[in-house]
């Protein structure tokens, strides 16, 4: 077996170029390869301990590089950040279903409810108003009412010959020269006064003026045979027995 060359051989010089052979270990021990080239007669599975010779060269496998380290600028980014969102345009989000009530809309609810409670007292005010200035006249105003009925009841009584409403609106000497009538010698009275239209007729009641218990009226009246004249002539009344009457009759 010859001798490999190497850099202890004598008389010639190493290469420089040239990589040295690759040198392989024998096992120390023949016992120990003895032991593994043995068979197992007994199947059993056997475990040496790992020996620094059983490879044949040792290999170094390199760590693979492992990434810069990043370093963060905390400052400079939270910069960017409020750079950015200062410079976001707004967004409108719109407002959910159950969401309460701006504070804006309740204070304006809350001036409609002011306005109207104020002008509901301002109607409330002038409809007492009202009441207080019209509650001295509607009792005049009713009297009058009364006072023009009467009138014209008379009037109609006087035309007809009802002795017996004639009797109950007068009074004083008006009512007891009716009273002085019996139905007989009214009834004759009556027909000669129908046939020669000699009774007077109430054209309107003009004007009336109440004064507690008594009251005049001016009216225009005109003949019944003479309709064409007319001439304003005034009743006096007084309320009597619940009701007015007349005490005083034109021509009476």
């Amino acid at each position: 077996m010859s001798n490999p060359t190497g850099p202890d051989r004598s008389g010639e010089p190493a290469e420089p170029d040239q990589e040295p052979a690759t040198e392989v270990f024998a096992p120390a021990d023949p016992t120990d390869s003895a032991e593994q080239d043995a068979p197992n007669p007994a199947g059993e599975r056997r475990f040496t301990a790992p020996s620094g010779f059983d490879a044949g060269s040792t290999q170094i496998i390199n760590r693979p590089p492992e990434p810069a380290t990043e370093v963060f600028d905390t400052g400079a980014q939270a910069d960017t950040e409020v750079f950015t969102a200062q410079s976001a345009a707004p967004q409108k989000i719109p407002p959910r279903a159950d969401a309460p009530k701006p504070p804006g809309k309740k204070r304006s609810w809350g001036w409609v409810i002011a306005i109207v409670l104020v002008i509901a007292a301002l109607a409330a005010v002038a409809v007492l108003g009202t009441i207080l200035l019209t509650r001295g006249s509607s009792p005049a105003a009713s009297q009058e009412d009364k006072v023009r009925s009467t009138i014209q009841d008379f009037d109609v009584a006087v035309q007809n010959g009802d002795l017996a409403t004639l009797r109950s609106i007068t009074c004083g000497t008006t009512r007891d020269s009716y009273v002085g009538y019996n139905d007989k010698s009214w009834e004759q009275t009556h027909s000669r006064v129908a046939a020669a239209k000699q009774y007077p007729v109430v054209a309107s009641v003009d004007q009336i003026v109440v004064n507690d218990d008594h009251a005049e009226a001016n009216v225009t009246t005109f003949m019944a045979y003479a309709p064409q004249t007319r001439s304003t002539r005034s009743f006096d009344l007084h309320y009597q027995d619940d009701q007015w009457k007349i005490c005083q009759a034109p021509g009476s």
